[in-house]
């Protein structure tokens, strides 16, 4: 008997009645049922977020942010209603306490009172961090509290990509002010630099003017010396012109005294003269003179009246001359006596001056060293204003000279400085489809495990008729591959037509999936051959251990170690990756050493099968004659 004769009797016992119709296309629909069902209710969940109910509570009072009257709770709740990305229902904490209980709701976000005042905290001495409450239940739906976590970890970057923005703008344009304020403070600084300058100029000046001045102190102090020496020499000399000049007016009235004498002696003799010449004529006559030898005596006689009278009058003119000088001495007198005490005042003022240009001297040789510390003071001064310039125009030129429009953009910037750009090697189309290489391989193991619920191993009666292991062998294995190949093919028009998932190689993907599925009769079939009723027990075994270490869902390196370990033994996670590689597009070459490995686990049970049916071919065991516990 050949092995398509053992095949067809096999189905023809498979099909001989309709209960047995039945109850095959049930087994061969596990699969489409399993796969398909699961698939289709997790194609897209998280495009239907907005399906799920939740609570929003504002208890926001508000507060001043940035100079403005802000209530960030208001502005968040119009963000996430008009968004939509959850159905959220605005309530009281009341309401969402009850929502949470009964079910209405899958989880509840509160702003709280001091949410806007939290955020505006961050400028004072007290910052805090604004909260925003999350309450779930659980006891509605676990993932549903992980996917509220994921959305208030949403709220919190919106809100603070907003605030930080915001800030991030107002800083800028501070920045943008003070170095505007900057540029004039240079600009007063070079002002200043050119005005300590002229100031170091001036002061030069006034250190060689003060130079000059207490040479000239100097000299003039000398001079007030010699001034005060002269002017007490003068004061000597005006005293003695003085006594001089009272001596001349004693002697000037001496002689006045003398000439009135004089003149009263001439008046006296002039009027005398005319008696005397009568009683010298007189006289003369008496004694016998002639009037010739009388005239030539009164020729002598008469000079002198005129002498005298000339006498007198020379008297009175010399009298004239000391009254003059009497006047004079008197008036050199009195003003000597004048300019004596006018010259001893000038003394005094003299020495006072000699004494305040000694000080002046003292104060212009410290004036002469302190405007020489000046003019270097200054000079240091405009060294350092030059540099204050210099260092103003230096931070003003480092600080960004930006536009209001360019300030808008790098706040939006500094509030999300880090953005995601996704480039995919490859990409699954949606969640669904991303399940699908995992949930059609365990889908695929279902089928074959319940297709041998109803289809024997091994025909006993060919091992005993044949004595062919081989034959057997492949017989029995090629009636569940048959089957489970028309479950994959199910399965796959499903995944591509009804769920409407893409497959960037379908063909090679079809194929992966036939292989699988030969694979895994053949593991199922050595288990059954070997192990009877409790192989089929271990293919159960075997399918929940692959079902946690193919890395399905979460990638197989986040598991323990013994199960990673697994991993890399077990058929299912090759499956998993060689299904990914041909629906996405991915490496072809993993893609053909996962269906080597497949191969290798399809030729190594078929032959450990054989082995079996070769045992039981040439020597039968008490078990082997026990009826199965299943069939």
């Amino acid at each position: 008997m050949k092995i398509p004769a053992l095949f067809a009797a096999e189905l023809r016992r498979l099909t001989s009645t309709r209960m047995r119709v039945i109850a095959l296309i049930a087994l061969i629909l596990v699969p489409v049922l399993y796969g398909g069902l699961y698939l289709w209710a997790n194609q897209d969940p998280y495009g239907n977020l907005s399906e799920v109910p939740v609570a929003l509570v504002v208890q926001d009072d508000g507060a001043t942010l940035n100079g403005a009257d802000r209530n960030l709770g208001d502005e968040v709740a119009d963000s996430l209603l008009e968004d939509g990305s959850f159905d959220w229902h605005e309530v009281d904490a009341a309401g969402a306490r009850r929502g949470l209980d009964d079910g209405s709701f899958d989880f509840a976000v509160t702003l709280p009172a001091d949410f806007t005042a939290s955020v505006a905290s961050i400028s004072s001495k007290h910052p805090r961090q604004a909260e925003i409450d999350l309450t779930t239940n659980d006891a509605n739906n676990y993932l549903a509290s992980t996917i509220g976590s994921q959305a208030v970890s949403r709220i919190r970057t919106t809100v603070t990509e907003k605030v930080v923005r915001e800030a991030g703008l107002t800083m800028l344009d501070a920045l943008n002010t003070v170095r505007v304020k900057l540029l004039d403070a240079a600009d007063g600084a070079g002002q200043l630099t050119d005005g300590l300058g002229s100031a170091g100029d001036g002061a030069d000046s006034l250190a060689g003017g003060a130079a000059t001045l207490a040479d000239g102190t100097t000299k003039l102090r000398s001079g007030a010396d010699s001034l005060a020496s002269g002017v007490d020499t003068l004061a000597g000399g005006l005293r003695d012109l003085t006594s001089g000049a009272k001596q001349v007016s004693g002697g000037t009235a001496k002689l006045r005294s003398v000439a009135d004498r004089v003149g009263s002696a001439a008046d006296r003799v002039t009027s005398a003269v005319p008696s005397l010449r009568s009683d010298l004529t007189a006289r003369l006559q008496d004694q016998g003179l002639d009037a010739a030898q009388i005239a030539q005596v009164l020729d002598v006689v008469d000079p002198i009246g005129t002498r005298v009278a000339d006498l007198d009058a020379r008297v009175q003119q010399a009298v004239a001359q000391i009254d003059r000088l009497d006047d004079g001495a008197a008036r050199v007198a009195d003003g000597s006596a004048k300019l004596a005490s006018g010259a001893a005042t000038a003394a005094t003022g003299a020495h006072t001056l000699a004494d305040g240009v000694t000080s002046a001297d003292a104060g212009a040789h410290k004036l002469d060293k302190g405007a020489h510390t000046l003019a270097s003071g200054i000079r240091k001064l405009d060294d350092g204003a030059a540099k204050l310039r210099d260092g103003l125009q230096d931070g003003a030129q480092k600080l960004p000279d930006d536009g209001p429009d360019t300030r808008k953009a790098q706040a939006s910037t500094l509030s999300e400085p880090v953005g995601i750009s996704e480039a995919s090697v490859t990409q699954a189309q949606n969640y669904g489809a991303g399940l699908a290489p995992f949930f059609a391989a365990l889908a695929g193991w279902i089928g074959i495990y319940a297709l041998f619920l109803i289809v024997k191993p091994i025909s006993k009666r060919a091992v005993t008729a044949l004595r062919s292991p081989i034959r057997v062998t492949l017989a029995g294995w090629l009636t569940p591959a048959a089957l489970g190949a028309v479950q994959m093919v199910s399965l796959f028009g499903v995944l591509s037509i009804a769920l409407g998932f893409s497959f960037t190689h379908p063909l090679p993907t079809l194929g992966i999936l036939l292989l699988a599925s030969a694979t895994f009769a053949a593991i199922i079939l050595a288990l059954n051959v070997w192990l009877g009723s409790v192989g089929q027990f271990v293919g159960l075994v075997l399918m929940v251990l692959q079902l946690v270490t193919a890395g399905g869902t979460f990638p197989w390196q986040t598991l323990p170690a013994p199960l990673a370990a697994l991993h890399h033994v077990l058929p299912m996670g090759y499956v998993v990756d060689a299904m990914r590689q041909v629906m996405y597009g991915g490496v072809a070459g993993r893609a053909w050493t996962d269906a080597a490995v497949l191969a290798t686990w399809l030729v190594g049970a078929l032959v450990v099968a054989a082995a079996g049916v070769t045992r039981m071919t040439f020597r039968r065991t008490v078990r082997d004659l026990q009826p199965s516990l299943i069939g």
